[in-house]
């Protein structure tokens, strides 16, 4: 059976990216982080979201150990994306106060 973790962790970090996208739509950049990391790493929190309802309802768990290392993966991509929306949100204020 899927561990109660996963399936809490999957929803929380849908919504983490979720909030990502709206932070890097209201600043300027160069670099679209939403369409190359955050769509496609929402996306696959979709198939797995999927995957964990297919295992529940057949009551198979030989997938958790794939599924902790994505739960790991998409973990340092939160951290990573928080780190660089810092960045960006920073850089793009500086920008801004250049007259």
């Amino acid at each position: 059976m899927v561990d109660r973790v996963y399936r809490s962790d999957l929803p929380r970090l849908r919504t983490t990216l979720l909030g990502l996208r709206n932070g890097f739509s209201r600043i300027e950049s160069s670099t679209d982080w939403v369409r190359l990391r955050i769509e496609p790493l929402l996306s696959h929190i979709e198939r797995l979201e999927k995957m964990v309802r297919v295992w529940e309802s057949s009551r198979l768990s030989g997938g958790v150990p794939m599924l902790h290392s994505d739960l790991v993966y998409f973990r340092q991509n939160v951290g990573w994306l928080k780190q660089a929306l810092a960045a960006e949100t920073r850089r793009s204020q500086r920008r801004r106060k250049v007259p």
